[in-house]
């Protein structure tokens, strides 16, 4: 099997208007699709966050992904680092979500040979990493401060006939009694059993009374989890971590560098989760050196691809770490790797995160995945499970010319609501 062509498809889909550590989501979130076809007619899809320079790293591997056998993806992945220029951890940047590029290239040519590879064997992904653990992923409600409004085609608007979670989806959420509201709804549409709030948006006493709140209505069977995206000082993290032990499940990202975070463990009973301080094979050695976290929380997209974050998970199994997954903005092609990823993780420690429920549109077939009790079941069907809607696809690719964006900024859209904002490293 030789791969023929690779198609690169950069597509908008809508978002709200939700607030983090950068600033402010844009009326739409930037995607793109891969697609590797083979001489033998089939088509692996894979999905990445979607900018300008991301689409150039792909499109650059085109020359060397072409002819290449998809089933020998450690050759493939080989011959495209000979090409790309090596990235260091602070090419990852200092913003919640990572600005590297060579990873994310690996990351989709590795989702896409193994969606090839489970169509042509007639077996799922999750197959091919190791075997099935469990057959329904967990995941975890993913709250967020907000404006009010949609995003996408409709705006900022609202749509005053919307009931349940697609009214609380566009409702303003800026204080403790908002982020409730907001919880209430979407575990009574999806059913979770975990819940994430993306902190690192006002001061901390703030954030730390939404907790409290969230603490109080759901009771202690609900496990809760903060993520500040490292705004905060090492001494904020403390004061702010001490007044949460007892009410979170873990604290992410309360601070910069895996010195930093090693001092707020030391101080607190509460466990830290990172995607920040520790996000490349290259920080695993400090991470064990410092005890910088308890749990590192994978993305396959930033990782390199499903077989790296399989090879961090047999990392933390090692060192006596949990581990569990990072999520950004994402459609149905990631949703169905990072739940085939879920499914094959032995270790598997807690809930996965996932943006998918701010999203309403979708470019697979049959759309939506569906979310219940809190968790997406396996897809069935070789490979991951999932097919392009080409109508689909087409309108989102629409979107993305009719938007004009080309790269995440949301310092940017935050200017618009608070003119002169600008983004720190550390705020707090």
């Amino acid at each position: 099997m030789r791969i023929t062509e690779m198609h690169i498809t950069p597509i908008a889909l809508g978002d709200p208007p939700l607030l983090n550590a950068a600033g402010l989501h844009a009326p739409y979130c930037l995607r793109t699709v891969v697609e590797l076809v083979a001489d033998n007619g089939l088509t692996g899809l894979a999905e990445v966050p979607g900018s300008v320079a991301v689409d150039a790293a792909l499109a650059a591997a085109r020359d060397t992904v072409i002819g290449s056998d998809p089933l020998n993806w450690q050759a493939l992945r080989a011959k495209v680092a000979a090409r790309s220029s090596p990235e260091t951890s602070a090419a990852r940047g200092d913003k919640p979500w990572d600005g590297r590029t060579r990873v994310q290239v690996f990351s989709a040519l590795d989702v896409a040979c193994l969606d090839l590879q489970g169509k042509a064997y007639g077996q799922p992904v999750a197959n091919l990493l190791g075997g099935i653990v469990r057959e329904r992923v967990p995941y975890s409600a993913y709250l967020f401060y907000k404006y009010e409004g949609a995003g996408g085609e409709l705006g900022f608007g609202t749509d005053p006939a919307a009931t349940g979670w697609a009214a609380a989806r566009q409702r303003a959420a800026l204080d403790p009694d908002g982020v409730v509201a907001q919880a209430v709804a979407m575990v009574e549409e999806f059913g979770f059993e975990s819940i994430k709030l993306k902190g690192g948006c006002f001061p901390p006493a703030e954030e730390v009374a939404a907790m409290q709140a969230l603490h109080r209505h759901f009771g202690p069977k609900v496990p809760l989890r903060l993520d500040p995206n490292a705004l905060w000082t090492v001494e904020t993290s403390i004061a702010a971590g001490r007044e949460l032990e007892g009410v979170l499940e873990y604290l992410e990202d309360p601070c910069r560098t895996q010195e930093g975070m090693a001092k707020v463990r030391q101080a607190l009973k509460t466990p830290l989760a990172t995607n920040m301080c520790t996000t490349s094979f290259d920080d695993l050695p400090g991470s064990v050196r410092t005890g910088s976290e308890d749990i590192i929380l994978t993305d396959h997209h930033f990782w390199g691809g499903l077989h790296a974050s399989m090879e961090l998970a047999a990392h933390c199994r090692v060192f006596g770490r949990g581990v569990s997954m990072h999520s950004n903005n994402h459609a149905g092609i990631s949703l169905a790797a990072m739940t085939h990823l879920g499914a094959a993780m032995p270790n598997l420690s807690y809930a996965l995160d996932t943006h998918y429920p701010w999203q309403w549109e979708e470019i697979i077939v049959g759309g939506r995945m569906k979310i219940e009790g809190g968790c997406v079941t396996l897809p069935k069907g070789p490979g991951l499970g999932v097919e392009l809607d080409r109508a689909a696809l087409a309108r989102a690719q629409a979107a993305y010319v009719r938007c004009g964006l080309k790269e995440r900024n949301d310092e940017i859209e935050m200017q618009k609501k608070v003119p002169g904002w600008k983004f720190a490293a550390t705020r707090w």
